[in-house]
């Protein structure tokens, strides 16, 4: 693609950076037919090709609307569009340097301004996000059925094996993971006791910092990736094997670290190597001998919702459905499978109403052939989807979870 962008922002590396995708997009439209928003929407505005088109004309000089900035927001960031282009067009990049381009110049009335801010400070805080949720489980009896929905149950995590000396493993404590679902780490760190590793916690190691990143609070997206670097780093240098990530969508983000902070001049080379140690828990147990977990599914029928931010944005297709079907899962059919749920981080915050109708669409697939479970690699998915079905959805580490056995209940 020709491009003509403004000196002004060929001066910066990110203007640099987002004139050089903009080259790589050849506009052929492949990403149109993997977009879960143009799908439901059919509008071209709402689609990769002319969310790339809107980002263009600023960098040109055009200046954005309210309407321009709406187009963006409503992208989920699935990166659906990535899998399918044939040129390599780095589209998530683009769109955050095009997001962060409209804020600057286009103001969100208060109200937006506020929720936002609100999900910054709380949803990324655990300390304030678990004092939301004990309110809310309290008062969840009193709520109405759509509000109730959204407040997940609490189920605990059950006995965190002690370190033994063995093989070290670090572990992202995360932000609403950590408290809305504490049994997906416990998990993990049971399944990696049983295969003779150890699974270490950092409690300073909170937010990924793609919450705050994702809501043009980048400076504070930023900082969280610090925090988790300098809380990781004595056990990396004392010989940590890994970093293991549970949430696939911070996964997703903690590989980026790298990139992301690739020009501080403090953190860019303990940046770097947080990245090559960042793992998801199925690359890692892919590489693993299992045979000491036996056979934990003895048939039981699964529909495995792969995230976006597993089959898209980290390129893992295919690992998991692998790992349950050798522990003895059968893997139900899932019609769009690449399709997004509508979850995307705090997309079903910000714009519930086609987050609504994705996540239908969604369970409809995932329900079509009749499955026992859900389960899905990343807590935003697990709770939104939750919140609309009529069969149990869990973390799939939770079902490999020799504590419990098959860890679930499905009469719940």
């Amino acid at each position: 693609m020709q491009t003509h962008t403004l000196a002004q922002f060929l001066a910066t590396p990110a203007g640099r950076e987002a004139d050089a995708i903009l080259r790589a997009c050849v506009h052929c439209g492949f990403c149109t037919a993997t977009c879960s928003t143009y799908q439901l929407l059919g509008d071209e505005l709402d689609g990769p090709r002319g969310r790339i088109y809107q980002i263009k004309q600023v960098l040109e000089g055009q200046t954005p609307t309210r309407i321009t900035q709406g187009h963006l927001d409503r992208c989920l960031t699935c990166r659906a569009c990535e899998t399918t282009c044939p040129s390599g067009v780095r589209y998530a990049r683009l769109v955050d340097i095009g997001r962060h381009l409209v804020a600057q110049q286009v103001d969100r009335p208060w109200s937006e301004r506020l929720r936002r801010s609100a999900l910054v400070r709380v949803a990324a805080d655990p300390r304030r996000f678990g004092a939301l949720l004990r309110l809310g489980r309290w008062v969840r009896p009193l709520l109405p059925a759509a509000l109730a929905a959204k407040v997940p149950r609490w189920r605990p995590a059950g006995a965190w094996p002690a370190p033994r000396g063995r093989r070290r493993v670090l572990v992202l404590a995360g932000c609403v993971q950590s408290v809305a679902t504490p049994l997906t780490n416990a998990a993990a760190a049971r399944i990696l006791d049983a295969l003779g590793i150890d699974l270490i916690r950092r409690p300073q190691a909170g937010c990924c910092g793609a919450l705050a990143y994702h809501l043009e609070a980048q400076p504070e997206g930023l900082d969280a990736m610090r925090r988790n670097i300098d809380a990781w780093w004595p056990e990396i240098e004392a010989g940590a094997e890994a970093i293991l990530i549970t949430a696939s969508a911070c996964a997703s983000m903690v590989k980026d670290y790298g990139e992301l902070l690739g020009d501080d001049s403090v953190y860019a080379a303990r940046a770097a190597r947080v990245a090559a140690l960042a793992r998801d828990p199925a690359e890692w147990l892919t590489t693993l001998d299992l045979t000491a977990l036996g056979q934990p599914g003895h048939g039981r029928r699964v529909a495995f919702h792969a995230p976006c931010s597993l089959q898209h944005g980290q390129q893992i297709r295919g690992v998991v459905e692998s790992i349950l079907s050798r522990l003895g899962f059968v893997l139900t059919a899932v019609p769009d499978a690449h399709l997004c749920c509508g979850s995307a981080g705090t997309y079903s915050l910000t714009q519930p109403e086609i987050a609504g109708q994705l996540r239908t669409n969604k369970l409809a697939a995932l329900q079509s052939d009749a499955p026992e479970l859900i389960a899905t690699a990343n807590i935003g998915c697990q709770l939104h989807l939750e919140g609309g079905s009529r069969v149990p959805v869990v973390h799939w580490l939770e079902l490999l979870d020799p504590g419990t056995g098959l860890a679930v209940d499905c009469r719940r």
